[in-house]
């Protein structure tokens, strides 16, 4: 079986616990919980025929004044890198993040999470799609949590 390493990056309290919970055990939990360190998840899935594994790395979240131990991100395949649609700060921290995870896996495919889209309204979600590798999700309501983690499963598994 092959195996691949994902991570999980973004600010704190943006929803990265909540959308690894909602695709691996469907469930969601409106409780903050914070991440320390790392917890590691797996999820078993088939891709063209064929079972492979997703070790999904929930990481802490990051702000400037503190940054993720490089070492968690050595072997990645691929991130998501998760922003609260309802803190506009949390989305521009993403191309620092993302930065960073190309330095270090600069090979490694990444898909980006507009998370908490079931509190935008209708106009705004309009002028939010359609961006390449963006999706608005919402593990609160199930919204492309499994569509973000495939896409980004099937580019990792076919490079």
């Amino acid at each position: 079986m092959i195996r691949k390493k994902i991570l999980l990056i973004g600010d704190f309290n943006v929803g990265k616990t909540s959308l690894i919970r909602r695709y691996v055990d469907n469930t969601f939990d409106d409780r903050y919980l914070t991440t320390i360190g790392v917890k590691i998840s797996k999820k078993k899935i088939l891709l063209n025929d064929e079972e492979c594994e997703l070790l999904i790395w929930d990481l802490e979240g990051a702000t400037p004044q503190k940054s993720i131990p490089k070492t968690y991100y050595g072997g990645a395949s691929g991130a998501i890198l998760v922003g609260d649609v309802s803190r506009f700060e949390t989305i521009k921290n993403l191309d620092e993040h993302m930065e960073v995870f190309k330095q270090i896996n600069p090979n490694g495919s990444y898909v980006i999470a507009y998370n908490k889209s079931d509190l935008l309204k209708l106009d705004q979600i309009k002028s939010l799609q359609n961006i390449e590798n963006v999706f608005l999700t919402s593990a609160k309501n199930d919204i492309n949590v499994e569509k973000m983690f495939i896409a980004l499963a099937k580019e990792i598994f076919n490079d």
